[in-house]
């Protein structure tokens, strides 16, 4: 620890000082200065988690809607219940009740 008090205290105790005066001021304007800073780093990173999540939610969605059709193409009863329930078929003779919610 004494070397390095001696730095501060030395023959080249002024360029010791512009170091450490020009190392924080750095730092200072990388963490809030303008332009391309830490801050905006990290917006950069949390709106990329928030718009891979976006994309995830989209994607499961997609696989659902895919399930869902393939259903309705290959399932008899699930066409015939969405067709019922969504457009209010009925087949001759039976009665239907709508119900407003």
């Amino acid at each position: 620890m004494g070397k390095f008090k001696d730095i501060f205290h030395g023959e080249h105790r002024r360029f010791a000082w512009y170091v450490v005066f020009s190392t924080a001021l750095f730092l200072v304007f990388w963490i809030v200065g303008p332009g391309n800073t830490f801050i905006h780093w990290a917006d950069a990173a949390i709106e990329t988690l928030r718009q891979e999540k976006v994309i995830s939610d989209y994607r499961h969605q997609i696989e659902e809607m895919d399930s869902r059709i393939y259903r309705l193409n290959n399932d008899r009863d699930t066409l015939e219940k969405f067709a019922r329930e969504q457009y209010h078929f009925a087949e001759p003779g039976e009665d239907v009740f709508l119900l407003d919610e």
